[in-house]
Formats: structure tokens, sequence, C-alpha cells
């Protein structure tokens, strides 16, 4: 998934609180809770290498 910062950052955003209020009604290992995390954990990888690139681009 490709997104630009800005809405890269509202959508991790919008699931660490959609995954907190599941993980709180149905569970932290529900399999729910587990799918939104996993794609939660996507979205920050995908954060992550947009940051080292910019920083590969300022050097």
């Amino acid at each position: 998934m490709t997104l630009y910062p800005i809405n890269l950052i509202s959508k991790i955003e919008e699931l660490r609180k959609e995954m907190t209020d599941v993980a709180l009604k149905k569970g932290i290992t529900s399999k729910e809770s587990l799918h939104i995390s996993q794609e939660l954990d996507e979205l920050l990888n995908d954060y992550e290498h947009y940051k080292q690139k910019q920083n590969k681009n300022t050097e």
C-alpha cells in the first residue's frame, strides 16, 4: 500500500484507535484485533521506509 505521508499517518492513527477499541471489546487475541494489528504493522513499516528514504535523500 502506498500512501502519501500525511494520509499514512492519519490511517495509522485511525487503525490504532480501532485496534484499541476492538481489543477492549473482543480481547487482544481476537481474530479481528490480530487482523487490525497486522494492517497497522504494514502501515508502520511503510512509514519507516518512507522516513529512511527521506533521510537518504537529505544526506
